[in-house]
């Protein structure tokens, strides 16, 4: 049963708010200068505007009018100024480390030749489609359901993350992410995931919409460009044949909803239940070639669609798998391809799909690369020189307020019977915070990288990080483990470790600054650790105990209580139109939406705590309280461009900043934040869309990507 929400009983008000990025209008620097005492913007205000009336505008107005999104953006906020001042420091130390070189066996080696050979487009345009020929001549070769299988398994990636990213886009036929099992407490298993699309999720297949039409049309078209732009023969007979196929992969998927209820996904099959319970695939081929033949046991999260996909395995022609095998292995490493083809990915995927005119510069591009395949061994360098222990130990006493406020907002609940009580407040004094980095950093020994083969390298990366993650299984569980990069502009719950990240790139200006009054921090980072900490009891954090097992432990009375007030929730956000053919879906954003209201609340009260009894300074004329709700919305100001507004609300679980509507691309609403990555409970989506020009990769790449600061998404 669903365990909807002691996170939105604990809150008693109903806060509406919005951000404000610190960017100027051409989007290059921040448009203003924190002060040592006010921290807020009062030059992104509009104080013409009531604050009861529209307190967004209140906050952001005069931001709003002034920004524009860059050309090479989808979207723009609060998180994007932090992550210009973190793209600045890591091209800092890159530049640095690749002009001084290294041994190919160090990681500052292994960064300047990744680096080096991804900016070599000379190079890459050179070699044409020669670097991935041995690839499609194994596709090739596959002459029956048996071999077909093998390939399978060969091209499976831990390239999913259903708990911490709520990342579900992979554009193999399954995804594999290794952790403690939902329904094994203490036992580190592979759960399975559906995959096998090239559009962002199921309904862009299905949907009826005239809009999801035009993009099925796009997406035709361009899976027949980039085939022709490749050499391949019959390029639009077998774009048809694979958009088929993919249509019928659609059909198979669970949908957004059912995929985001952890409590549905518990299924655990061993690995003769795949051939009772999937038939159509060769099992033992497809275990072996994955390397997954000494798992003893699956989380099948994706239960039926993993019976779905198998058969279609079993019944559709080979021709079409081949065609379709060939499509998705260009199609997810295009960036190390030909330029024709990169372009050709960028217009659909950026363009197209997230209404972003102008790709990201080659070298910005070089960053995300290393953020993605070597994160650790970059986070490492940035975390030693940009996150000093004053700044560590400061969070660290905000996150300890915080979780006193929590515990102390449950303490209070008359009507929690004690048994229930008992365990949320344990939940909340156990859990596992982690701030600025990890205690233990990648070893990338393994990870041989070529100075002049990018796309060897991107593919050696991908499968450095599957077999990093296959390691993990049977061993002990790492509650302490990390799943974002220090240079990763967000944060994260970790729900079946009882845990949260705050990375180093987000305790920085405007979410953080030691200078700033205690009001603003408290607004700005404590909102988020708030929000982090609340993510533990939103519709599926409250499924959880302190252990991180999934498992009830609420009384049926109780239960009544939060499923109610989940529902009202939802049924509010629901009529939140962005458009006037669209709606916010409240359910697939109630996780969200109930650790805003929640962890706001129990930030306001920490502060409220660390005043001792005092009222706050009136500073320039704002009272601590002010300033305190001036600074949450300040942080998530927000503007995004309509496309990629219409995908988030289709796929992602964050609800919009704003609803206002506006025509323009550069409309006054946006989606609720954006960082560069995507966790179960982030404080953000993933801006894969936004921060890099739109250009998404649901491809293979994306076990990296999640503990990348670029496209990951996390629960947060």
């Amino acid at each position: 049963m669903k365990k909807t929400v002691l996170a939105i009983l604990l809150s008693t008000a109903t806060i509406v708010a919005g951000p404000i990025a610190c960017t100027s209008a051409n989007g290059d620097k921040a448009a203003y200068t924190l002060g040592t005492d006010l921290g807020i913007s009062k030059e992104a205000m509009d104080t013409s505007v009531k604050p009861g009336d529209d307190f967004y505008a209140y906050a952001n107005g005069n931001w709003q009018k002034a920004t524009q999104i860059p050309a090479d953006r989808s979207s723009i906020g609060a998180f994007y100024t932090a992550f210009l001042e973190t793209e600045k420091r890591t091209r800092e130390l890159v530049d640095a480390i690749v002009k001084s070189g290294g041994d190919p066996g160090t990681d500052d080696g292994r960064i300047a030749a990744f680096y080096n050979a991804y900016m070599n487009t000379k190079a890459i345009d050179a070699a044409g489609m020669k670097p991935v020929e041995a690839d499609l001549a194994r596709f090739d070769t596959i002459a029956d359901k048996a071999a077909l299988s093998t390939i399978l398994g060969e091209q499976t990636r831990a390239d999913v993350d259903p708990l911490n990213a709520t990342d579900f886009n992979t554009e193999n036929l399954f995804g594999i992410f290794v952790s403690q099992g939902l329904a094994t407490p203490g036992e580190v298993i592979p759960y399975m995931l559906q995959g096998g699309l090239g559009l962002p999720e199921r309904e862009y297949y299905l949907s009826a919409d005239p809009k999801m039409a035009s993009i099925r049309d796009a997406y035709k078209a361009y899976i027949a460009k980039l085939l022709t732009q490749a050499g391949i023969a019959d390029a639009d007979a077998k774009a048809q044949r694979i958009f088929d196929l993919e249509t019928k992969i659609a059909r198979a998927h669970a949908t957004r909803e059912e995929s985001e209820d952890f409590t549905k996904s518990a299924d655990v099959w061993t690995k003769a239940d795949f051939a009772k319970k999937a038939p159509g695939i060769d099992w033992d081929a497809y275990f072996a070639a994955a390397g997954l033949d000494k798992a003893a046991k699956f989380g099948a999260y994706h239960a039926r669609a993993v019976t779905g996909l198998s058969a279609l395995v079993a019944s559709q022609p080979l021709e079409a798998w081949k065609d379709w095998l060939v499509f998705h292995q260009i199609n997810s490493h295009t960036d190390v391809l030909p330029t024709a083809l990169d372009d050709a990915h960028f217009a659909f995927y950026g363009t197209t799909l997230s209404g972003t005119p102008q790709q990201r510069s080659r070298d910005k591009r070089a960053l995300d690369a290393l953020n993605t395949y070597l994160g650790d061994a970059v986070g490492r360098v940035y975390a030693e020189k940009y996150f000093p222990a004053s700044a560590k130990a400061e969070v660290g006493d905000m996150v300890k307020g915080i979780k006193a406020a929590f515990a102390k907002r449950v303490n209070t609940i008359d009507w929690m019977a004690p048994e229930t009580k008992k365990e949320a407040i344990k939940k909340v004094e156990t859990i596992v915070v982690g701030v600025g980095y990890p205690e233990n950093w990648r070893d990338y020994g393994s990870y041989t990288i070529s100075a002049d083969d990018a796309y060897a390298n991107e593919v050696a990366g991908e499968k450095a990080e599957y077999a990093h993650q296959l390691a993990k299984i049977g061993k002990p569980f790492d509650k302490g483990e990390w799943w974002m990069t220090p240079q990763t502009v967000n944060a994260v719950n970790l729900p079946v470790q009882n845990a949260l990240n705050f990375p180093a790139a987000i305790l920085q200006p405007p979410f953080f600054d030691a200078k700033a009054d205690p009001a603003y921090n408290y607004g700005a980072i404590g909102a988020v650790i708030g929000h982090e900490i609340s993510h533990s009891f939103d519709n599926n954090g409250a499924a959880f105990d302190s252990t991180g097992a999934l498992r009830n432990w609420w009384t049926a009375e109780d239960l009544k209580k939060f499923e109610a007030a989940g529902a009202a929730l939802a049924a509010q956000y629901d009529s939140y139109k962005p458009f006037p053919d669209l709606a916010v879906n409240g359910k697939l954003t109630l996780g969200e939406n109930i650790a805003d209201v929640a962890g706001l609340q129990a930030a306001y009260d920490a502060y409220r705590a660390s005043l001792n009894g005092k009222e706050a300074p009136v500073i320039d004329g704002f009272t601590g309280d002010q300033r305190f709700f001036i600074a949450y919305a300040q942080t998530w100001a927000t503007k995004m461009r309509d496309e990629a507004l219409r995908a988030r609300i289709a796929t992602d679980g964050h609800a919009p900043a704003t609803t206002a509507h506006s025509p323009s691309a550069t409309s006054t609403r946006g989606i609720r934040r954006s960082t560069f990555s995507r966790p179960t409970s982030c404080i953000s989506p993933p801006i894969s869309a936004s921060a890099s020009g739109g250009n998404v990769r649901f491809s293979s790449l994306r076990g990296a990507e999640r503990r990348s600061n670029l496209q990951s998404s996390a629960r947060g």
